[in-house]
């Protein structure tokens, strides 16, 4: 299932010639990402404070088209492939008028925040960590 969240760019997210500026997409997709998985019943805070923690293994964009200052971006965002000690997101950004700005992935795996080895995913989450692959 395909989720999607609003964000409205910020001047201060703009580089000199008025596009996003490119580091701002990883902003993007962290926010789509969190409230991705908020809409699945994962709070995140919650899953740190649990001991698990996922930290950030991967990431890849291909820009398309320049998003520029007051856009307001369509960040969807979905699970992609099996869940394990990793899972998989993948990330179309549109904007207002339908414009396909940018693609993009992320890796993260699943980690014990006390031992910092990683890990499966927990018991209690695999039945809300469901892709679409």
């Amino acid at each position: 299932m395909a989720f999607t969240h609003p964000i409205r760019v910020r001047y201060a997210e703009c580089d000199r010639m008025g596009f996003v500026h490119h580091s701002n997409y990883a902003l993007y997709f962290e926010e789509a990402r969190t409230e991705y998985l908020r809409s699945l019943g994962v709070n995140y805070k919650q899953l740190e404070d649990e001991g698990v923690i996922m930290p950030l293994r991967s990431m890849h964009h291909d820009f398309i088209k320049a998003a520029r200052y007051d856009d307001l971006l369509s960040i969807e965002v979905k699970l992609v492939g099996e869940v394990g000690v990793r899972c998989q997101f993948e990330y179309k950004v549109v904007n207002q008028e339908g414009v396909h700005c940018c693609n993009g992935m992320t890796e993260l795996f699943f980690v014990n925040r006390d031992s910092m080895r990683p890990m499966r995913i927990p018991d209690s989450l695999k039945h809300l960590f469901v892709s679409e692959a």
